[in-house]
Order: structure tokens, then sequence, then C-alpha cells
């Protein structure tokens, strides 16, 4: 469906960031691997170094990589009840994720959205993860819709992918924190979790 997916992969391995359509809000990413691509989207956003970047796949083994094992039964619970969706789970992380994503703390967001756009994009480049944040310039609303996704990126990121009529909701995730099993609520978004 995506037309320009050997560009965008070649963008993306160059360090470069594409802006996406994800279920919930646009999203703005680099590969997880690029320490250029992170610091470009720190650029771009003028967002404080202080406020990680979350991990997003198409698929859960793709993100297992980068978190600590084995997961708690509550974060398998999750996982299985919410994942695609929109949750974004706030874990212990592995060795495989760098400290230039998690702003130096020793936890990281990670995510599989329910879009068809973000998931043939996932599959078609190298590492099939995201290091990804909303597609607009911080303390500005999310960009909702492809217009202003692009009118927000339109000279900052590499590419702003097309939605292909697969819209976003419009709704940012709910962010859950699990440590050992412990919950702890970040935001509450388009899914309630008490």
């Amino acid at each position: 469906m995506i037309e320009n997916i050997s560009q965008i992969r070649e963008v993306l391995d160059n360090g470069g960031v594409i802006a996406y359509v994800t279920d919930t809000v646009w999203g703005l990413g680099c590969l997880p691997t690029s320490e250029k691509g992170v610091k470009k989207i720190y650029e771009i956003k003028h967002r404080e170094p202080q406020k990680p970047l979350i991990l997003m796949s198409s698929e859960i083994y793709h993100l297992l990589d980068y978190v600590k094992k084995p997961l708690s039964k509550t974060s398998s619970k999750l996982i299985k009840e919410y994942f695609p969706g929109a949750l974004t789970l706030v874990m212990e992380k592995s060795d495989n994720t760098p400290y230039y994503i998690t702003s130096g703390m020793d936890t990281v967001g990670i995510r599989v959205p329910n879009n068809p756009i973000f998931k043939e994009i996932c599959e078609n480049i190298t590492g099939n993860v995201l290091a990804t944040t909303s597609a607009n310039l911080s303390h500005q609303p999310s960009a909702k819709t492809y217009e202003q996704a692009y009118e927000n990126m339109k000279d900052l990121a590499d590419i702003v992918i097309p939605d292909y009529g697969y819209c976003a909701e419009g709704l940012e995730s709910t962010v859950v924190g699990v440590f050992n099993d412990d919950l702890k609520v970040f935001r509450q978004g388009a899914i309630i979790i008490d």
C-alpha cells in the first residue's frame, strides 16, 4: 500500500526522521539504534532532554529485546489484553535499550499501535522498531490528521507519510508503568485503566 517504502527505509537507515499515522495520534520516529535520529527528534520538537522517547512496533516480539525479562504477570496480562492498541507500557529496560532514548532512566515505554499503515512501515524497516514521540512541537497539541502533521513537520521531518485513509482516532495512548506487579498510571488516555 505505501508507495515509497524503500525511500522510507533508506531515510531511517541514514539517521533520518519520519512522521506517520498511528491509531491514536500522529507519530515522529527514527530507528532506536540511531543516536543521530534521536537527537534530530529532540531538536525538531524542542523537547526537554529529561523526557524520554518510547519504542513502538507492529508486533510485541520485536519489542521484547528492549525490556527486562521475565515479564511480570501484570505486564503479560496487559499485553495480551490491550496490544495492539492505545496502551503504552513503561517497564524496566534491558541493556539493549540505549540511554539516549530513555533520558538516562532505567525504564522504557513500549507500544504496539493498531493501524495498518504503521504496521506496514514497521514490517519494512531495519529492526522493525521505531523510537518515537508525537508529531508536534513540545507543548503544542498532538497532530490528529495528515494535514496537521504535515503542517507541523513539513520542513522538519524527512518524510511525512500519508495515512492512505487509515486515520488516527485523535486521543493519546494511556501510559501505565508496571514495576514488579504494581501498576502506576502516568496518563489516562484512550484506554481507561484504574
